[in-house]
């Protein structure tokens, strides 16, 4: 006779359910790892409390059903099988007991139909006490255990104190389940704070806060986990190579080459020596074997960029070692295998050269595997302030001085369609950088050098643009911080350049106003 079974047959007083308490709630604090404190819970049932067989059931939501979480006393081939039986709400004595909320105690098994032995683990003659983790709305599981003998005199004590034991555990999976909802909620802080500083530090000049710009940064910070071959869209000067650069330089390549290739800028014969390499002697010139770049970019990133210019000859070959991975040098017989991810771009409408017969409908299913449109500057122009001050921070660098730009230069910016976007924005502020002596780059360099880049009907026409009046709002308000002949330029702008709705908006008098264009020297725009 074991001890176990010794114990059964003993008294089970107050003192001896102080002691598996104490012993339970120390293995409930040891660990918040639910599936083992809970088997050594219920091993401590075994030994000290006279109850065996113990078994823990927990809710599961995506399940719509209990699954067992832990089980005691059993063959490791039944836990085994345990791990996939589930119990749906109201179904046998333990989806009853779920459903309910409330204890149930079977005073015989073989008596109660509602028992389903999917087990064929517990005995038949004996009781079984099920009680609920959790009450009223809260059923996070059941708790079972069958005592060791049909003593009835022992049934209700045993029962209280399982019901105790329930209570412990569901206070130790409220704890387990906080935690790991601070868990989630700190790595779901992490991961922001990881974009946000990938976005700041490692996204080169990407700059954008419009909700286009912000949904690009996530879908750079997502591919660039993965090898996925990534086309990216949009028109000229949009920055589709920087594009490229941060998705390959936050990737698991990035201690790996990165390559890149304008593949309009080569014809037919010197693209393919430029991308698979050549042996000696291929043609006339080649004095010595020459890598390619793909063997170059070989466990890094190759970078193809207006992929939509190059031949149809050349897009057969092209398709081979993008589908194989493999390809020969010109003028060489031995096959070569590399590894490259592939990002390509374009500003050409793939679709519409598909179906025109300039580009094989198989190369453009190989490339367009995760596209990454970018939206043109006129599309995004809340973005162009701080792309501005931008270029003017990276131009001051390489000027070696000091550059300002004002607000009154950022609205005027802010009328145009800029049709060569990004590119053409800061052309356009080099070319104002070179002509202020000073340092600022305001309204009146920006205009002179603009030249015919905008014309006198966009640039005095600005209000009628909704992100333009927003902005002309926005820093009308923060006049205190502009100096004199900006807050005077600012108010020009607002009333269209009419000095007498200037002055009001001053608060001056005309003779004021016109006092202070002349000696500041403004220049007067007419309508």
């Amino acid at each position: 006779m074991t001890e176990s079974d010794n114990y059964s047959r003993q008294s089970f007083d107050a003192e001896q359910q102080l002691k598996a308490l104490h012993q339970i709630s120390v293995i409930l604090s040891q660990t918040l790892n639910m599936e083992e404190t809970l088997q050594q819970m219920l091993g401590c049932l075994h030994e000290l409390a006279g109850l065996q067989y113990g078994m823990v059931t927990l809710y599961n939501e995506d399940k719509q059903g209990m699954l067992i979480q832990a089980l005691y006393g059993a063959a490791p081939e039944v836990i085994h099988d345990a791990s996939k039986i589930k119990y749906r709400i109201n179904e046998g004595i333990l989806g009853n007991v779920q459903a309910k909320g409330t204890t149930q105690v079977i005073i015989k098994v073989s008596e109660d139909p509602r028992f389903l032995d999917r087990l064929s683990l517990y005995d038949y003659d004996l009781p079984l006490i099920c009680v609920p983790l959790g009450r009223n709305s809260e059923h996070s599981g059941v708790i079972v255990a069958q005592p060791m003998s049909a003593d009835l005199s022992e049934l209700a004590a045993r029962t209280r104190f399982l019901e105790m034991v329930a209570n412990l555990i569901l206070q130790t999976l409220r704890l387990s389940n906080s935690v790991q909802k601070e868990k989630q909620e700190l790595q779901n802080k992490n991961d922001h704070l990881q974009l946000k500083a990938n976005q700041q530090h490692n996204y080169g000049s990407i700059v954008g806060n419009t909700a286009a710009m912000r949904q690009i940064f996530e879908m750079i910070h997502q591919v660039a986990k993965f090898d996925t071959t990534v086309l990216v869209r949009g028109e000229s000067g949009t920055g589709k190579e920087l594009i490229a650069g941060a998705i390959a330089y936050n990737s698991p390549r990035v201690n790996a080459p990165f390559i890149k290739l304008n593949c309009a800028a080569l014809p037919d014969n010197l693209l393919e020596s430029e991308l698979f390499g050549h042996e000696k002697g291929a043609f006339t010139g080649a004095v010595k074997m020459r890598k390619g770049r793909f063997e170059l970019a070989d466990g890094g990133t190759l970078f193809l960029d207006e992929i939509g210019e190059i031949s149809a000859s050349f897009q057969a070959k092209l398709l081979r070692v993008l589908q194989e991975g493999e390809f020969e040098r010109v003028g060489g017989h031995e096959t070569i295998r590399v590894d490259v991810r592939i990002i390509a771009a374009t500003n050409r409408p793939l679709e519409q050269e598909v179906q025109n017969g300039n580009f094989r409908q198989d190369l453009y299913y190989r490339l367009n595997v995760m596209p990454i449109h970018l939206p043109p500057l006129r599309e995004k122009l809340e973005d162009l302030p701080d792309l501005a001050k931008f270029l003017v921070k990276k131009l001051a660098k390489h000027q070696g001085r000091t550059l300002k730009i004002s607000d009154g230069a950022i609205r005027l910016l802010m009328g145009h369609n800029w049709p060569g976007n990004i590119r053409e924005l800061e052309n356009c502020l080099e070319r104002a950088s070179v002509m202020s002596e000073s340092g600022l780059i305001d309204r009146d360099v920006v205009m002179i050098n603009q030249g015919s880049m905008m014309s006198s009907s966009q640039v005095y026409q600005q209000e009628a643009s909704p992100s333009m009046i927003q902005t002309t709002t926005s820093l009308a308000n923060d006049n205190a911080d502009l100096d004199e002949r900006q807050r005077v330029i600012n108010a020009l702008e607002q009333s269209g350049w009419v000095q007498a709705k200037a002055a009001r908006l001053l608060g001056m008098s005309p003779r004021q106003i016109a006092y202070r264009i002349q000696t500041m020297n403004i220049h007067v725009r007419r309508i």
